[in-house]
């Protein structure tokens, strides 16, 4: 019986917290098979590919370094109802343990920063950009720096990634 208590009382507490961290996942599960979505998935293996290759000097060591501590980049984009899709992203994420780091808005375009923390490190940063033409999230997961994920916009050549230039940790 004091088993089965347990049990209970243990899926009780973590349930809610997988749901808080599944907010993005399902998120990208419902757009990524529709046609009118682009969807990239970076994992923890191709991150670890970055650093081996770095270690026999095949690549840039500051991008390397950039990268190191990531787990995962989730990169997913529309040029389907913009405005509804940034919409419903904000919706879905509200009150899932984010916070607001920066939001902008300026002609017909919104771009808002949200972070994750866990024991006081910020675990996921998620971009999202909005324009009358084109919607864009990526969503930086792992033990994230937000100086060097602002170099690291330098680096990529991703729409929407030079708005990572505009976060820098104060």
């Amino acid at each position: 019986m004091k088993n089965y208590f347990l049990t209970t009382l243990l899926l009780f507490f973590i349930g809610p917290l997988m749901s808080q961290s599944d907010a993005i996942d399902s998120y990208f599960q419902d757009y990524q098979q529709s046609e009118d979505f682009k969807v990239i998935f970076v994992g923890p293996k191709m991150f670890q590919m970055f650093a081996k290759t770095a270690q026999n000097g095949e690549t840039d060591s500051e991008f390397v370094d950039i990268v190191r501590d990531l787990k995962g980049l989730r990169i997913i984009s529309s040029e389907k109802k913009p405005q509804v899709i940034y919409a419903d992203a904000n919706k879905r994420l509200k009150n899932r343990g984010y916070e607001e780091l920066m939001t902008m808005k300026e002609k017909g375009s919104h771009v808002r920063f949200i972070t994750k923390e866990s024991n006081g490190l910020i675990t996921e940063l998620i971009l999202m950009v909005a324009s009358i033409e084109k919607f864009t999230m990526l969503s930086f997961t792992g033990k994230i720096d937000l100086n060097k994920i602002s170099r690291l916009a330098k680096k990529l050549d991703i729409e929407g990634a030079e708005h990572l230039e505009k976060v820098k940790k104060k």
